[in-house]
This record gives C-alpha cells, structure tokens and sequence, in this order.
C-alpha cells in the first residue's frame, strides 16, 4: 500500500462518484487487517510507525469516500479545484430564499420548544433533499460537470450543516 496513492487507488477502485459502500467496506475491512497496528507491535519501530500511517491514512480514506458531501469534495480535489467551497459567494437566489426560510423554521422550532413530530418532519425533509442532492451529484460528476457539482456541494453543505442543528435540537428534546 503506497502511501502516495489517492483514497480511490488504496481500495483499488475507479475514480467515480457511484460507489458501492458495501465493497468500499469490505476492502477497507481487508486492508485494515493487514496494517492495523495490532499487527506489528513486535516488528521494528519504522515497521510500526509506516503501520499507523497506513491505517490512518485507511481510515482518512475511508471516511471520505463513504461520505457522498466529502466523496464530492474529494473528487473536486482531485480534478484540481478548490473543495473549501463555504467561502464561495456567488450562490443561486432561490437557493438562498430557501436557506434563510429553513433557518427561520430552525430558529422557530428552536424557540417554541418543538414538538418531536415537527422536529422529525423538519429532519425528514432535509434527508430527503441531502438524498436529492447525492443523486444530482451522481449526474454531474457522470458528466464531468464539475462546475455544476461545486454549486451542489456547496448547497449539501449547508444541509448537511442545518441536519447537524436539527439533530442537536432532537437531542436537547429528549
């Protein structure tokens, strides 16, 4: 296992949006068998410090391509352009009409002492629109349409975050 090679090359796959996570975590399961650290206790101290590399880099590799938000940003990566998209500013205005009522829903839901069953359709929704959003994805890197799939990010992004909000609020709930 190369420590130069990108997360797609560590699991032998090709470089695709569409993966199959059952098979990503499996072989990510072999792999990790093989340079788990647990492994090399007794072999030399370059033998267990190239081990913990490896599994880190394992893990990194693997959290991101499980993930369709951070697969995208890394296939972004890979084609060059910048992932760190929070800082982009040019965003489409229905997105941005959308954005500012979700949060005031948010914050509403925050400030009335929620009832589960709105909070649970407010989390609904926002998994619904992030499923939406994989499969827009799924398109636009099938087409190479690498501009259009920063736009998506960039929205995942903020429902991912938003998601993130409502979950915590859930939390606080129970």
């Amino acid at each position: 296992m190369s420590l130069r090679a990108n997360h797609f090359e560590l699991f032998d796959l090709q470089i695709t949006y569409d993966l199959d996570l059952a098979d990503l975590t499996q072989r990510y399961r072999e792999l990790q068998r093989v340079v788990h650290p647990d492994n090399f206790a007794n072999a030399s101290e370059r033998d267990r410090r190239l081990s913990m590399q490896q599994s880190t880099q394992l893990n990194e590799a693997f959290q991101t391509l499980k993930d369709p938000l951070w697969r995208g940003r890394y296939l972004l990566q890979l084609q060059g352009l910048d992932p760190n998209l929070e800082t982009a500013t040019a965003m489409n205005q229905q997105f941005l009409l959308e954005q500012m009522e979700l949060r005031e829903e948010l914050a509403e839901l925050t400030q009335l002492a929620p009832s589960l069953a709105k909070l649970n359709q407010f989390i609904t929704h926002l998994i619904q629109k992030m499923q939406t959003l994989t499969q827009t994805l799924s398109q636009q890197f099938a087409q190479n349409n690498y501009s259009a799939a920063g736009d998506t990010i960039q929205q995942f992004q903020f429902f991912k975050r938003l998601h993130q909000e409502a979950l915590a609020l859930e939390e606080e709930q129970d």
